[in-house]
């Protein structure tokens, strides 16, 4: 059976109060009284229910975090970046895994609400998104994140993709390719679509040619399709350069390339992904990419989501970084 403030009362011989005092409020008590209570506490074995406390102040210390994929590590480095900071509030972040799927992100943003917690943090699966602004209307602070908002209702924190885009294609375009590839998808997910726009305006003003394959998600089993897929192709019909929406889908399509032997990166094919997670560094053929300060991202958005607290939730800002050119031997050789 559970111990009850009641029984570290009867234990310390103090009131209720005084326990209550000792777990809230301890320079309201005396050293001698604040340690008997301790003592009772650590011999019985009392844990606090803090949900109960929570609940009644009407927010608990809880932020809710819901990423597009926690098995891409861009999202787990800003899950870092969040907890991090959060920590240093004495807050808490639980995340959330929506897969791209805005069935599951809806169940988890449900579930933050009931929890009543202090905020939310979104990476959100589609541009409408009506479940968030009831969460705002009803006064949860929200911050999308990698994802710069054009609702004015919610702050954000953001990598500007279409610059990122039109940097890798650019990049690509300046080691002598023509004929590039842009993979990813699905393109109602706005980073796709913001780094596609990004690298058609590039190929575009270089007079060159971008094909688009479509991807159904961005993981790296998506990306060996896609380089089975290029290796069943005519070689004269394959592009000479791929700029990947993502890491993981570029891992993909590069383990299908190499795996092979019949197609060489970068003489054959150039590659370049997006995000730098770790693993790109470490490829077989290190993998160039357009670096994102993922755990800064995470960080920045638990201070706008605190600074909506402090204001009532009307200190909405965008805050737009720039993405990182790194280049590795995947596109010079």
């Amino acid at each position: 059976m559970a111990v009850s403030v009641r029984d570290v009362a009867e234990d310390a011989g103090v009131s209720v109060g005084t326990v209550s005092n000792v777990l809230n409020r301890p320079e309201k008590v005396s050293a001698e009284t604040v340690a008997r209570v301790q003592s009772a506490i650590a011999r019985l074995g009392f844990v606090r229910n803090d949900a109960a406390r929570q609940l009644r102040a009407g927010r608990s210390r809880t932020i809710g975090l819901v990423v597009l994929d926690l098995r891409n590590p861009f999202f787990t480095e800003v899950a870092r970046g969040a907890e991090e900071r959060a920590n240093a509030h004495g807050l808490t972040v639980l995340v959330a895994n929506s897969d791209e799927n805005a069935d599951r992100e809806a169940v988890h943003l449900d579930l933050f609400e009931e929890q009543r917690a202090l905020g939310v943090l979104v990476t959100p699966v589609a541009e409408n998104i009506p479940r968030l602004a009831l969460m705002r209307d009803r006064g949860i602070p929200t911050v999308l994140v990698d994802r710069e908002s054009r609702d004015v209702r919610f702050a954000s924190v953001a990598v500007d993709d279409v610059e990122g885009g039109r940097v890798a294609a650019e990049h690509l375009l300046s080691v002598g390719r023509r004929r590039l590839a842009f993979v990813g998808g699905p393109v109602s997910i706005r980073q796709v679509s913001d780094r596609l726009e990004g690298a058609q305006a590039a190929v575009a003003a270089a007079g060159a040619a971008l094909e688009f394959i479509g991807t159904a998600a961005l993981t790296v089993d998506e990306g060996r399709r896609v380089g089975e897929q290029l290796l069943s192709r005519d070689p004269v019909s394959r592009p000479d350069a791929i700029f990947a929406a993502n890491d993981l889908l570029a891992l993909g399509i590069l383990q299908s390339l190499v795996m092979t032997g019949d197609v060489h990166v970068p003489a054959d094919i150039a590659l370049i992904g997006y995000d730098d997670i770790d693993f790109a560094s470490a490829a077989v053929i290190p993998l160039s990419s357009m670096r994102q300060p993922a755990a800064l991202i995470g960080s920045t958005a638990v201070d706008l989501l605190l600074a909506m607290q402090d204001a009532g939730g009307e200190a909405q800002r965008h805050v737009v970084f720039q993405p990182e050119l790194v280049v590795r031997a995947s596109t010079v050789g």
